[in-house]
């Protein structure tokens, strides 16, 4: 239990650390901060508007909103990063901070329309109130004793990941005019099992699956946390949130606190919510096709003439492509380039997307790069570099591209580009301050877009192509729009309307605004196209994004009146008028915070947080972590026991990533280390260890491939002194010695069902050699590749590695050497070693035990290895000893407290030839957990 509890720990932290991005802003970046009693704002100098609307909104609902989930306060450091191009924030308790991505995402359908860092101070904030709120009980035990990674553990393990979501995403919903809680695509999903009949268990819902469609755990929260304060008030999650996380009842906290304060069974009060939010989905008029699983998404249908189309395709084996369809005939023109969306047009035989590309050393600034595809060849070319374009358009002619320009802390603008070079042509004023989705080409003088307004609210809009001043063709609200299409004098594209995103024309001559009603079969009508008298557009269903087309006048043309129309958005059956919170957001207003002061980069560098055990027999090992607000630094203090030979270890790490090189300095002291001499007598020395080198991390990735490289190079000094009876036959040891690496990863993008890339390289090269004392020196090269299997999700993983050190013998490196699997591992002169894998899925079980462990996926992996090394000379004569093993691994894919992924496995191996360093015995069994995890 203790291994479990360490491991678990340990995985809370690894997967936080995973949303970090370390050492991510250059040292010219000049931090400025605001506070108040609710946040500290940390931010790029230039960003003082939105750090001060961010400080403003928290600190109004710290005194607004807290009550319903608790009383207790403590400000929280939020740090703005305006230069990545993701839309994204999160909250972490190791160490306490949040951090917003602030560019907007161009889909109003998903995260809305309001303005996003509103939109992320209303939920992140939210997150801030729990995490202060659920510091009691056991959990506060765990806090006391591992710090803050101990609560963050014991709240994960308490409460479901769902009611951290539901409950911020309730929030959103309650003080805005909008949040998701309010946008029909929020709730496609589930109306899409609903439709086909799918009643999926609960722990199905909460783990997901490898070969069905699970909605994701925000949808899932927010149908149960508002049912729960529909039915029972605000104050009933407050109640069983602080019952759970203080673990009332031990066993099943949250489950009994549910229980408890709604008087029903935990699975009663799931299905009364499910059947409270199908409830309004009822009066739909739609039909689903019946599959067994999830087939695929079929996005942004585009007509290449009247019998072929293109679009983007992707399924659960197979990643993002685009692929030309004729009848039933299907060709793929070229997998996508790694992208944040699957948006692109086409026009005149060519494809214009945006691809993602990450800066090459700071992490906190990423790229969109348009690309042109020519559809007939499968030739790519990238017109623009270092750009962040979305949604770009391609002319009727093929010669210009419209795109929306977004650079950090500035407005959007409109960009008109040469098709064949990027060259920037024209960039429209933005008078009105607009941030503008979906455009499109209309005419010489005219573009289309739908528009965000400064208040969130949007519209649909004719933008003059000389001065960027607006005609707006429907009025303003909070109805998500979006994916407006031309054709003649009528432009097609999808809203909200009464709880469903539905299809509307608006007629430019008539100036009229019509809603089509149009036979479903899925849910909802996104990304229309037209070409003469047909419409093909993408529905949502259990299956995935499908593809349906009719003749324009099959659907009802029924005149909208817009004065009615932007008046009422569905809540889905949620009173969100009762609460005195309801529409805060609209009560705050704009206003600057007071002299923005500077924020150090050095400020609290060494910011210990939490005590993580890592346990990894024979090593075990209580580290005190830290890491300060900005991710630059990284300590440690350590203390480590070997079983094996019995000694204790004291440490100290630092990671400096603020430079362009990460600074990386180090020291250690071993107690009581012990080998044997012949005759089993024990041989005890102390050993001292001190290092100080570089490293740079270097991200190449382009394109299809994801890349990265690191070089670096650490100078160790290190000290023995022999103690105990045979202190004095054996000379104390100085030496000095320089360790440099390289580790080099490259690998396609991964479809969800594939164990492994298709294609991936993953190489390191480790260099050890002595300059002062001794001579000593050794060599490791190593590497991984993974290649296609038989079918679409096996893989065939070769491995090889040489290793090579010198024969004076008056010291010895570690040995890190992969040896073949069963054997004991030695440290020869020489050593090699291929090996071949064959990994394939067996099952998807889909299946859980108690809300503790849910199987995924359970697969196999049958081996052979082949090493060799050199075990002694005989008359100058080297001799070469094979050791070949061959057998086979079963590995389970698991989440534990419908939370926690946890691969592990057993593996079996035949020996083939004779251990020369180990046990006897041709039969190994070994108990696998994935080496990576207990990395550092």
């Amino acid at each position: 239990m203790k291994s479990i509890v360490c491991f678990v720990l340990f995985l809370v932290v690894a997967i936080a650390a995973h949303a970090q991005r370390f050492g991510g802003n250059p040292p010219s970046v000049k931090w400025q901060q605001v506070s108040n009693d609710a946040a500290r704002v940390i931010f790029p100098a230039g960003m003082d508007t939105s750090a001060s609307r961010v400080a403003a909104i928290d600190e109004q609902l710290n005194k607004i909103t807290l009550h319903t989930i608790g009383q207790r306060r403590k400000r929280i450091d939020i740090v703005l990063h305006p230069n990545t191009i993701v839309s994204n924030g999160y909250v972490a308790l190791a160490p306490f901070r949040s951090e917003f991505y602030l560019t907007p995402s161009q889909n109003s359908f998903e995260l809305g329309s309001l303005p996003w860092q509103d939109m992320l101070a209303i939920h992140e904030y939210r997150h801030v109130q729990q995490y202060n709120n659920f510091n009691v009980g056991l959990s506060h035990g765990f806090r006391i004793v591992f710090g803050q990674s101990g609560q963050e553990l014991a709240n994960a393990i308490a409460i479901p990941n769902w009611f951290w979501e539901g409950d911020a995403v309730f929030q959103e919903t309650l003080v805005s005019q909008q949040g998701r809680g309010r946008l029909p695509f929020f709730f496609d999903d589930y109306r899409s099992l609903w439709l086909a009949g799918k009643n999926y268990s609960y722990m199905k819902l909460r783990n997901g699956s490898l070969q069905d469609f699970t909605p994701d755990h925000y949808r899932l929260g927010y149908m149960l946390v508002a049912y729960g304060r529909e039915k029972y008030g605000d104050d009933f999650w407050k109640k069983v949130t602080h019952d759970a996380a203080a673990f009332k009842g031990l066993f099943y906290p949250f489950q009994r606190a549910v229980k408890e304060y709604s008087g029903k069974r935990f699975n009663a009060f799931t299905q009364d919510a499910f059947a409270y939010f199908k409830k309004q989905s009822a009066d739909e008029e739609s039909a689903a096709e019946k599959h067994r699983h999830f087939v695929a998404d079929e996005e942004f249908p585009a007509y290449a003439d009247s019998s072929s189309l293109v679009y983007v395709k992707t399924t659960y084996k197979k990643v993002p492509a685009f692929v030309e369809k004729n009848g039933t005939a299907e060709r793929t023109i070229r997998v996508k380039d790694v992208s944040i969306d699957n948006q692109f047009t086409y026009r005149s035989g060519k494809i214009v997307y945006a691809s993602y590309r990450p800066a090459t050393r700071w992490a906190w600034n990423d790229y969109n790069e348009l690309q042109v595809l020519d559809v007939a060849s499968g030739t790519q070319k990238t017109i623009t570099h270092k750009s962040k374009y979305f949604s770009p358009d391609i002319s009727e002619d093929g010669k210009t591209i419209l795109a929306v320009d977004v650079q950090p802390g500035k407005q959007s603008v409109l960009h008109v580009l040469n098709a064949q070079t990027g060259e920037l042509m024209k960039a429209l004023p933005n008078p009105d301050n607009l941030f503008y989705t979906y455009p499109k080409f209309v005419n010489d003088k005219q573009l289309l877009a739908t528009v965000r307004k400064p208040s969130g609210q949007i519209a649909l809009a004719l933008i003059n192509n000389n001065d960027g001043s607006i005609e707006y063709l429907t009025e303003p609200s909070f109805h998500v729009m979006g994916n407006p299409v031309l054709q003649h004098d009528t432009i097609y594209f999808t809203a909200a309307d009464k709880g469903y995103d539905r299809l509307f024309a608006f007629l430019l001559n008539e100036k009229k605004l019509y809603q089509l009603s149009i036979p479903v079969k899925g849910i909802g009508i996104y990304q229309p196209a037209v070409s003469g008298n047909k419409i093909i557009f993408t529905s949502f269903t259990a299956e995935g994004y499908r593809l349906q087309e009719i003749n324009k006048n099959e659907p009802g043309w029924n005149i909208v009146d817009m004065a009615e129309w932007t008046k009422s958005i569905a809540t889905f059956g949620v009173d969100l008028t009762k609460n005195n919170a309801a529409g805060l957001l609209l009560k705050i207003p704009a206003q600057q915070q007071p002299n923005p002061k500077k924020y150090p980069q050095t400020f609290k560098l060494f910011n210990f947080h939490s005590v993580i055990p890592y346990v990894n027999d024979p090593d075990y090992m209580l580290s005190l972590v830290g890491n300060n607000v900005l991710n630059t630094m990284q300590s440690e203090l350590y203390v480590a026991y070997n079983r094996n030979e019995h000694f204790e270890q004291i440490g100290a790490d630092a990671t400096y990533g603020g430079l362009f090189p990460y600074i990386n300095i180090g020291a250690n002291y071993i107690f009581n280390r012990r080998d044997f001499l012949p005759g089993n007598q024990p041989v005890y020395w102390n050993e001292g260890q001190a290092n100080a080198g570089i490293s740079i991390p270097l991200t190449l990735s382009k394109g299809r491939s994801i890349t990265g490289i690191t070089i670096g190079a650490d100078y160790v000094f290190k000290s023995v002194a022999y103690t105990g009876a045979y202190k004095d036959s054996f000379r104390d040891t100085h030496l000095a010695y320089i360790n440099a690496y390289i580790s080099f990863v490259n690998q396609v993008q991964q479809a969800r069902k594939n164990i492994y890339p298709r294609f991936a390289q993953n190489i390191y090269i480790n260099y050890r050699d002595a300059v002062q004392n001794v001579t000593a020196r050794q060599f490791l090269a190593e590497g991984t590749f993974y290649f296609p299997g038989v079918a679409q999700s096996h893989n065939i993983v070769i491995s090889l590695a040489f290793q090579t050190r010198d024969t004076v013998n008056q010291y010895r490196y570690s040995n890190s050497f992969p040896f073949s699997r069963g054997y004991t591992t030695p440290n020869l002169r020489n050593m090699y070693k291929w090996g071949a894998n064959y990994h394939l899925p067996l099952a998807y079980p889909d299946f859980g035990i108690a809300n503790i462990v849910y199987f995924q996926r359970v697969r196999m992996n049958a081996f052979y290895d082949y090493s060799a090394g050199v075990v002694a000379y005989t008359n100058g004569f080297r001799i070469n000893t094979a050791f070949r093993s061959a057998g086979g691994e079963i590995f389970f894919d698991t989440k534990w407290w419908n939370e926690l992924p946890l691969n592990f496995g057993f593996r079996y191996s035949r020996l083939l030839d004779r251990d020369l360093f180990g046990g006897l015995g041709a039969n190994r069994f070994e108990f696998i957990l994935p080496v990576n995890l207990f990395q550092r």
